[in-house]
């Protein structure tokens, strides 16, 4: 039997008429938002990068042809997810995630302190920047685009990609480069309209259906959890209903796809609440928008999931989530 909200107004009850006809015509309003575009230079998405390293990774990420802010900023969020002490089994160090080897041979002082150090981002961030660009250069004759091979030459070696003529048969190169250029999506500021998620009105679907759900944290709507969810679990089963699989924490979600406007939001859309609005490594809360300004919300304990305004002062932006988007990100290729 289908749950109500025992405590909707009115007015909220008005609202559910209203998201069924959103649903219904999701497409529709969404070709309306297509077209524009225009070219330029490739700029960050606001709130994609932490703001610490914004100006970096702007300026660096310009540094060659091959490059752009979006590619250098989806390697780093590839590599260790924004984190200047992350270690690998491999013994990767760093925010860039450079073997010692690697970064004796290519790393530069880029903050002009009189040393190199792989632990700080000021140089780490740069020196994966000059790396990259001085693998496009070895690969600037190879057939294809040359930003995939110097991607490939990051991942198998430049020799691997010469031979090969373009990105090398290996499933493991051509996955990075295929993730990387998809996470490319996440972090670059969109320059036209972003296209409508074609999963949308299933997921809204499956929200819907859990309205008056009591809320449970860490929830994923198990029989042990007896249907439960919190926000992340919520969203997280809303998508794999449609055969999207997100990961299970709310800010690991922020990056399963472009990233609207306020003004272009669609319903199906996620939207993200943090406590830092400059950093969306804060996010502490996700939603799924249903249009009018309104999302379906999995709140906090002791309330039931319901329908909330997304417009509150701790909204940092939201996510067009595609089956592309989640598969790139570095918690799915983990799984």
């Amino acid at each position: 039997m289908r749950k109500l909200w025992v405590g909707m107004g009115v007015g909220i009850a008005m609202c559910l008429c209203f998201i069924g006809l959103l649903v219904i015509g999701v497409y529709t309003a969404a070709s309306n938002l297509l077209g524009g575009g225009g070219g330029g230079s490739v700029g960050l998405a606001k709130g994609a990068v932490p703001d610490q390293y914004q100006t970096l990774v702007q300026k660096w990420g310009n540094l060659c042809p091959a490059l752009n802010p979006a590619i250098l900023a989806a390697q780093i969020y590839s590599e260790s997810a924004w984190n200047p002490k992350a270690v690998s089994p491999a013994d990767a160090r760093g925010i860039a995630q450079f073997i010692p080897g690697t970064w004796d041979a290519h790393a530069i002082d880029a903050n002009g302190d009189g040393k190199k150090d792989i632990w700080d981002p000021q140089d780490a961030i740069p020196s994966a920047a000059v790396y990259d660009c001085e693998l496009s250069k070895y690969v600037k004759d190879v057939p294809g685009d040359l930003s995939d091979n110097m991607l490939a030459s990051y991942n198998a070696g430049s020799y691997a990609v010469i031979q090969h003529r373009g990105i090398p048969p290996y499933r493991e190169t051509q996955g990075y480069v295929r993730s990387i250029r998809t996470l490319e999506k996440s972090f670059a500021r969109p320059v036209g309209r972003v296209a409508p998620s074609q999963q949308a009105a299933g997921a809204i679907y499956y929200a819907q259906e859990k309205l008056g759900t009591p809320y449970l944290w860490g929830g994923d709507g198990t029989a042990e959890d007896k249907g439960r969810f919190d926000c992340s679990g919520l969203t997280k089963a809303a998508y794999e209903s449609v055969g999207i699989t997100l990961p299970r924490v709310a800010n690991d979600q922020w990056n399963a796809g472009p990233h609207p406007k306020r003004d272009e939001l669609l319903p199906g859309d996620l939207v993200f609440f943090a406590n830092d609005l400059k950093d969306p490594r804060s996010i502490h809360h996700v939603g799924l928008y249903v249009g009018g300004g309104y999302m379906i919300n999995a709140p906090y304990t002791g309330a039931v999931i319901r329908f909330d305004k997304i417009d509150m002062p701790d909204y940092i932006g939201a996510t067009r989530v595609t089956q592309d988007g989640a598969k790139a990100l570095p918690a799915a290729n983990a799984a």
